[in-house]
Protein backbone atom coordinates (compact mmCIF):
# COMPACT_ATOMS: atom_id res chain seq x y z
CA UNK A 1 0.00 0.00 0.00
CA UNK A 2 2.70 2.35 0.71
CA UNK A 3 4.32 1.63 -2.12
CA UNK A 4 1.52 2.26 -4.57
CA UNK A 5 0.96 5.44 -2.52
CA UNK A 6 4.40 6.55 -3.50
CA UNK A 7 4.17 5.83 -6.79
CA UNK A 8 0.55 7.66 -7.19
CA UNK A 9 2.52 10.81 -5.62
CA UNK A 10 5.38 10.64 -7.99
CA UNK A 11 3.43 10.54 -10.63
CA UNK A 12 1.05 13.40 -9.35
CA UNK A 13 4.25 15.19 -9.20
CA UNK A 14 5.42 14.78 -12.60
CA UNK A 15 1.80 15.31 -14.02
CA UNK A 16 1.68 18.64 -12.25
CA UNK A 17 5.52 19.25 -13.37
CA UNK A 18 4.58 18.81 -16.99
CA UNK A 19 1.31 20.96 -17.18
CA UNK A 20 3.04 23.52 -15.35
CA UNK A 21 5.76 23.78 -17.94
CA UNK A 22 2.87 24.09 -20.85
CA UNK A 23 1.04 26.58 -18.69
CA UNK A 24 0.38 29.80 -20.69
CA UNK A 25 2.29 32.14 -19.61
CA UNK A 26 0.97 36.07 -19.57
CA UNK A 27 2.84 38.62 -21.74
CA UNK A 28 2.07 42.05 -21.98
CA UNK A 29 3.57 44.66 -24.06
CA UNK A 30 3.58 47.56 -25.67
CA UNK A 31 4.42 47.20 -29.42
CA UNK A 32 4.96 50.95 -31.70
CA UNK A 33 4.80 51.24 -34.79
CA UNK A 34 6.49 52.28 -37.80
CA UNK A 35 3.41 53.19 -40.06
CA UNK A 36 -0.32 54.05 -38.74
CA UNK A 37 -2.58 51.03 -38.42
CA UNK A 38 -5.50 52.88 -41.18
CA UNK A 39 -2.86 51.80 -43.92
CA UNK A 40 -4.07 48.57 -45.78
CA UNK A 41 -1.54 45.77 -45.48
CA UNK A 42 0.98 47.94 -44.62
CA UNK A 43 0.02 49.50 -41.11
CA UNK A 44 -2.95 46.82 -40.73
CA UNK A 45 -1.13 43.84 -40.68
CA UNK A 46 0.39 43.72 -37.00
CA UNK A 47 -2.69 44.45 -35.17
CA UNK A 48 -4.23 41.68 -37.25
CA UNK A 49 -1.56 39.52 -35.87
CA UNK A 50 -1.71 40.90 -32.07
CA UNK A 51 -5.51 40.12 -32.45
CA UNK A 52 -4.77 36.59 -33.96
CA UNK A 53 -2.19 36.11 -30.70
CA UNK A 54 -4.79 36.93 -28.19
CA UNK A 55 -7.21 34.04 -29.42
CA UNK A 56 -4.46 30.85 -29.64
CA UNK A 57 -3.25 32.28 -26.30
CA UNK A 58 -6.53 32.49 -24.97
CA UNK A 59 -6.05 36.16 -24.14
CA UNK A 60 -2.31 35.38 -22.34
CA UNK A 61 -0.17 37.12 -25.00
CA UNK A 62 -1.27 40.89 -25.81
CA UNK A 63 0.89 42.86 -27.90
CA UNK A 64 -0.73 45.93 -27.65
CA UNK A 65 0.05 48.12 -30.59
CA UNK A 66 1.24 51.61 -30.30
CA UNK A 67 0.12 54.20 -33.54
CA UNK A 68 3.46 56.19 -35.10
CA UNK A 69 5.11 58.80 -32.11
CA UNK A 70 2.69 57.75 -29.34
CA UNK A 71 5.04 55.78 -27.67
CA UNK A 72 8.35 56.10 -29.80
CA UNK A 73 9.35 58.36 -32.83
CA UNK A 74 7.97 56.51 -36.24
CA UNK A 75 11.40 55.95 -37.24
CA UNK A 76 12.99 55.05 -33.81
CA UNK A 77 11.59 51.69 -33.11
CA UNK A 78 15.06 49.75 -34.01
CA UNK A 79 16.67 52.01 -31.33
CA UNK A 80 13.69 51.48 -28.89
CA UNK A 81 13.83 47.77 -29.03
CA UNK A 82 17.64 47.70 -28.95
CA UNK A 83 17.97 49.42 -25.94
CA UNK A 84 15.38 47.78 -24.38
CA UNK A 85 13.40 51.28 -24.01
CA UNK A 86 10.14 48.49 -25.17
CA UNK A 87 9.76 44.83 -25.67
CA UNK A 88 9.25 45.25 -29.60
CA UNK A 89 8.11 47.13 -32.29
CA UNK A 90 6.60 46.71 -35.92
CA UNK A 91 8.55 48.26 -38.91
CA UNK A 92 9.85 47.93 -42.37
CA UNK A 93 13.45 47.11 -42.19
CA UNK A 94 15.89 49.56 -43.66
CA UNK A 95 15.33 52.87 -40.98
CA UNK A 96 18.35 51.39 -39.84
CA UNK A 97 20.78 51.50 -41.95
CA UNK A 98 23.51 53.68 -40.59
CA UNK A 99 23.39 51.34 -37.50
CA UNK A 100 22.58 48.06 -39.35
CA UNK A 101 23.92 48.54 -43.14
CA UNK A 102 22.54 44.84 -44.32
CA UNK A 103 18.73 45.98 -43.17
CA UNK A 104 18.21 47.87 -46.15
CA UNK A 105 18.31 44.13 -48.68
CA UNK A 106 16.15 42.77 -45.79
CA UNK A 107 13.37 45.54 -45.73
CA UNK A 108 13.84 45.61 -49.95
CA UNK A 109 16.33 44.28 -52.28
CA UNK A 110 16.08 46.65 -55.54
CA UNK A 111 15.42 44.59 -58.70
CA UNK A 112 15.59 41.68 -55.91
CA UNK A 113 12.53 38.79 -55.15
CA UNK A 114 9.36 39.50 -55.38
CA UNK A 115 7.33 38.60 -51.99
CA UNK A 116 6.51 34.67 -52.80
CA UNK A 117 10.04 34.01 -53.97
CA UNK A 118 11.78 36.40 -50.80
CA UNK A 119 9.53 34.25 -48.81
CA UNK A 120 10.77 31.09 -50.04
CA UNK A 121 14.28 32.13 -49.52
CA UNK A 122 14.01 33.28 -46.12
CA UNK A 123 12.27 30.07 -44.76
CA UNK A 124 13.87 27.28 -46.69
CA UNK A 125 17.18 29.29 -48.05
CA UNK A 126 18.92 30.32 -45.25
CA UNK A 127 17.64 33.49 -44.89
CA UNK A 128 16.12 33.97 -41.64
CA UNK A 129 19.13 32.27 -39.76
CA UNK A 130 21.09 35.61 -41.26
CA UNK A 131 18.47 37.62 -40.23
CA UNK A 132 19.06 36.72 -36.23
CA UNK A 133 22.98 36.50 -36.73
CA UNK A 134 22.92 39.91 -37.84
CA UNK A 135 20.66 41.57 -35.48
CA UNK A 136 22.04 39.57 -32.26
CA UNK A 137 25.26 42.01 -31.36
CA UNK A 138 22.62 44.77 -31.45
CA UNK A 139 20.20 43.08 -28.72
CA UNK A 140 17.04 42.23 -31.27
CA UNK A 141 15.12 38.92 -32.08
CA UNK A 142 13.90 40.12 -35.42
CA UNK A 143 10.66 38.03 -36.50
CA UNK A 144 9.70 38.29 -40.38
CA UNK A 145 6.34 39.52 -39.93
CA UNK A 146 4.18 41.32 -43.52
CA UNK A 147 5.09 41.68 -46.98
CA UNK A 148 3.13 42.89 -49.71
CA UNK A 149 2.94 43.07 -53.60
CA UNK A 150 5.88 45.79 -55.32
CA UNK A 151 5.30 49.04 -54.10
CA UNK A 152 4.80 51.97 -56.89
CA UNK A 153 7.87 54.23 -57.97
CA UNK A 154 6.46 57.14 -56.90
CA UNK A 155 4.71 60.65 -57.51
CA UNK A 156 6.17 62.93 -59.56
CA UNK A 157 5.27 66.08 -59.60
CA UNK A 158 6.11 66.57 -63.25
CA UNK A 159 6.90 64.04 -66.41
CA UNK A 160 10.48 61.77 -65.89
CA UNK A 161 11.44 61.54 -69.59
CA UNK A 162 14.82 60.86 -69.06
CA UNK A 163 17.84 59.84 -66.31
CA UNK A 164 18.58 63.42 -66.72
CA UNK A 165 15.22 64.66 -65.51
CA UNK A 166 16.13 62.78 -62.10
CA UNK A 167 18.85 65.46 -61.72
CA UNK A 168 18.20 68.16 -58.58
CA UNK A 169 14.95 66.34 -58.73
CA UNK A 170 14.17 67.09 -54.77
CA UNK A 171 12.73 63.33 -53.76
CA UNK A 172 11.55 60.90 -50.56
CA UNK A 173 13.05 57.65 -50.65
CA UNK A 174 14.31 55.12 -48.16
CA UNK A 175 17.16 52.83 -47.43
CA UNK A 176 18.93 51.63 -50.50
CA UNK A 177 16.36 53.56 -52.62
CA UNK A 178 17.51 56.36 -51.65
CA UNK A 179 21.27 56.09 -52.25
CA UNK A 180 20.45 54.92 -56.12
CA UNK A 181 18.11 58.29 -56.45
CA UNK A 182 21.51 60.24 -55.25
CA UNK A 183 23.91 58.01 -57.51
CA UNK A 184 21.55 59.48 -60.30
CA UNK A 185 21.58 63.10 -59.18
CA UNK A 186 18.13 63.40 -57.21
CA UNK A 187 18.48 65.62 -53.98
CA UNK A 188 17.15 62.40 -51.47
CA UNK A 189 16.21 63.24 -47.77
CA UNK A 190 13.94 60.47 -45.88
CA UNK A 191 10.65 61.60 -44.00
CA UNK A 192 8.35 59.55 -42.38
CA UNK A 193 4.78 59.01 -44.13
CA UNK A 194 2.56 61.33 -42.31
CA UNK A 195 4.73 64.52 -43.36
CA UNK A 196 4.82 63.29 -46.87
CA UNK A 197 1.73 64.87 -48.30
CA UNK A 198 2.61 68.47 -46.86
CA UNK A 199 6.06 68.08 -48.22
CA UNK A 200 4.59 67.65 -51.82
CA UNK A 201 1.85 69.97 -51.55
CA UNK A 202 4.68 72.70 -50.65
CA UNK A 203 7.19 71.60 -52.83
CA UNK A 204 9.64 70.91 -50.47
CA UNK A 205 9.46 67.44 -52.31
CA UNK A 206 9.58 67.30 -55.93
CA UNK A 207 8.27 64.01 -55.84
CA UNK A 208 7.87 60.78 -53.68
CA UNK A 209 8.05 57.18 -52.85
CA UNK A 210 5.99 55.62 -50.31
CA UNK A 211 3.85 52.28 -50.82
CA UNK A 212 1.27 50.82 -52.41
CA UNK A 213 -1.62 52.37 -54.62
CA UNK A 214 -4.41 51.80 -51.58
CA UNK A 215 -1.76 53.39 -48.77
CA UNK A 216 -0.53 55.99 -51.67
CA UNK A 217 -4.65 56.75 -51.99
CA UNK A 218 -5.10 57.04 -48.07
CA UNK A 219 -2.10 59.24 -48.06
CA UNK A 220 -3.47 61.38 -50.92
CA UNK A 221 -0.79 62.01 -52.82
CA UNK A 222 -3.02 62.04 -55.92
CA UNK A 223 -4.12 65.79 -55.17
CA UNK A 224 -0.94 67.39 -55.72
CA UNK A 225 0.70 64.90 -57.47
CA UNK A 226 -0.43 64.07 -61.42
CA UNK A 227 2.15 61.56 -62.73
CA UNK A 228 2.26 58.48 -61.04
CA UNK A 229 5.10 55.69 -61.73
CA UNK A 230 5.58 51.96 -61.94
CA UNK A 231 6.79 49.19 -61.31
CA UNK A 232 8.46 49.98 -58.00
CA UNK A 233 12.08 48.76 -59.39
CA UNK A 234 13.54 49.63 -55.94
CA UNK A 235 10.99 47.47 -53.59
CA UNK A 236 10.14 44.09 -55.51
CA UNK A 237 8.69 42.92 -51.93
CA UNK A 238 8.60 44.98 -48.96
CA UNK A 239 9.25 43.65 -45.71
CA UNK A 240 8.36 44.82 -41.90
CA UNK A 241 9.32 42.51 -39.10
CA UNK A 242 8.13 42.49 -35.31
CA UNK A 243 11.28 43.41 -33.42
CA UNK A 244 12.11 41.89 -30.23
CA UNK A 245 14.44 42.58 -27.39
CA UNK A 246 16.30 39.53 -27.23
CA UNK A 247 16.36 39.51 -23.70
CA UNK A 248 12.83 40.02 -23.25
CA UNK A 249 12.47 37.05 -26.28
CA UNK A 250 15.28 34.41 -24.40
CA UNK A 251 12.59 35.35 -21.17
CA UNK A 252 9.45 33.71 -23.09
CA UNK A 253 8.69 30.30 -23.13
CA UNK A 254 9.32 27.86 -25.89
CA UNK A 255 5.38 27.91 -26.36
CA UNK A 256 5.16 31.58 -26.92
CA UNK A 257 7.95 31.98 -28.80
CA UNK A 258 6.04 29.50 -31.22
CA UNK A 259 2.67 31.27 -31.03
CA UNK A 260 4.74 34.20 -32.11
CA UNK A 261 6.74 32.74 -34.66
CA UNK A 262 3.63 31.42 -36.62
CA UNK A 263 0.90 34.04 -36.08
CA UNK A 264 3.93 36.26 -37.82
CA UNK A 265 4.34 33.82 -40.32
CA UNK A 266 0.21 34.16 -40.88
CA UNK A 267 1.07 37.40 -40.93
CA UNK A 268 3.59 37.34 -44.06
CA UNK A 269 0.04 35.46 -46.20
CA UNK A 270 -2.58 37.36 -44.95
CA UNK A 271 -0.66 41.14 -45.49
CA UNK A 272 0.55 39.56 -49.20
CA UNK A 273 -3.33 38.44 -50.15
CA UNK A 274 -4.75 41.92 -49.19
CA UNK A 275 -2.21 43.68 -50.69
CA UNK A 276 -2.57 42.01 -53.70
CA UNK A 277 -6.93 41.67 -53.49
CA UNK A 278 -7.24 45.78 -53.96
CA UNK A 279 -4.62 47.51 -56.01
CA UNK A 280 -6.37 47.37 -59.64
CA UNK A 281 -9.28 48.63 -58.78
CA UNK A 282 -7.10 51.50 -56.83
CA UNK A 283 -4.94 52.01 -60.30
CA UNK A 284 -8.74 52.62 -62.20
CA UNK A 285 -9.92 54.86 -59.18
CA UNK A 286 -6.30 57.06 -59.63
CA UNK A 287 -7.11 56.91 -63.39
CA UNK A 288 -10.69 58.42 -63.43
CA UNK A 289 -9.43 61.21 -61.40
CA UNK A 290 -6.86 62.63 -63.43
CA UNK A 291 -3.57 61.03 -62.42
CA UNK A 292 -1.64 59.72 -65.33
CA UNK A 293 -0.11 56.29 -64.96
CA UNK A 294 3.50 55.94 -65.98
CA UNK A 295 5.40 52.47 -66.72
CA UNK A 296 9.22 53.65 -66.73
CA UNK A 297 10.67 53.04 -69.92
CA UNK A 298 13.93 50.15 -70.77
CA UNK A 299 16.18 53.16 -70.46
CA UNK A 300 14.81 54.30 -67.56
CA UNK A 301 15.37 51.09 -65.91
CA UNK A 302 18.43 50.35 -67.63
CA UNK A 303 19.87 53.39 -65.28
CA UNK A 304 17.77 52.41 -62.14
CA UNK A 305 19.98 48.67 -62.83
CA UNK A 306 23.05 50.30 -63.56
CA UNK A 307 22.82 52.16 -60.47
CA UNK A 308 21.40 49.81 -58.45
CA UNK A 309 24.53 47.07 -58.93
CA UNK A 310 27.32 50.29 -58.54
CA UNK A 311 25.14 51.17 -55.32
CA UNK A 312 24.82 47.74 -54.05
CA UNK A 313 28.76 46.32 -54.82
CA UNK A 314 30.16 49.62 -52.69
CA UNK A 315 27.54 48.50 -49.62
CA UNK A 316 29.54 44.69 -50.17
CA UNK A 317 33.34 46.36 -50.21
CA UNK A 318 32.09 48.73 -47.04
CA UNK A 319 30.46 45.76 -44.83
CA UNK A 320 30.97 42.23 -44.94
CA UNK A 321 27.60 41.18 -43.24
CA UNK A 322 26.02 42.71 -46.42
CA UNK A 323 27.72 40.79 -48.73
CA UNK A 324 27.25 37.92 -47.09
CA UNK A 325 23.40 37.89 -47.09
CA UNK A 326 23.02 40.07 -50.34
CA UNK A 327 25.14 36.67 -52.24
CA UNK A 328 22.82 34.42 -50.49
CA UNK A 329 20.17 36.58 -51.69
CA UNK A 330 21.25 36.77 -55.51
CA UNK A 331 22.51 33.05 -55.71
CA UNK A 332 18.77 31.80 -54.47
CA UNK A 333 17.38 34.19 -57.50
CA UNK A 334 19.75 33.29 -59.82
CA UNK A 335 18.98 29.68 -58.72
CA UNK A 336 15.17 30.02 -59.20
CA UNK A 337 15.82 32.26 -62.55
CA UNK A 338 15.07 29.59 -65.20
CA UNK A 339 12.38 28.02 -63.05
CA UNK A 340 10.23 31.36 -63.09
CA UNK A 341 11.07 31.89 -66.37
CA UNK A 342 9.86 28.44 -67.86
CA UNK A 343 7.21 27.67 -65.34
CA UNK A 344 5.49 31.02 -65.25
CA UNK A 345 3.18 32.57 -68.32
CA UNK A 346 4.93 35.21 -69.19
CA UNK A 347 3.77 38.54 -68.09
CA UNK A 348 3.63 39.93 -71.81
CA UNK A 349 0.82 37.44 -72.14
CA UNK A 350 -2.62 37.90 -72.45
Amino acid sequence: MKVALKSLTVACAIGLTSASSFAQETVRWGVPMAFGSNLTALGDTMPWVSEQLKKVSGGSVNLQVFEPGKLVPALGIFDAVSTGKVEAGYSFMGYELGKVPVSAIFGALPFGMETPQFSAWMYFGGGDALLKEAFKPHNVYPIYCGSISPEAAGWFRKEIKSPDDLKGLKFRAAALGGKIYQKLGASVTMLPGGELFQALEKGVLDATEFSLPTVDDQLGFDKVAKHYYLPGWHQPSTNQYLYVNLAAWGKLKPQTQAQIETTCAAGVIMALSKAEALQGEMLAKFKKEGVTLHQFSKPMLDAFAKASREVLAEESAKDATFKKVYDSMSAFQNKNREWHDFGYLPRSYK
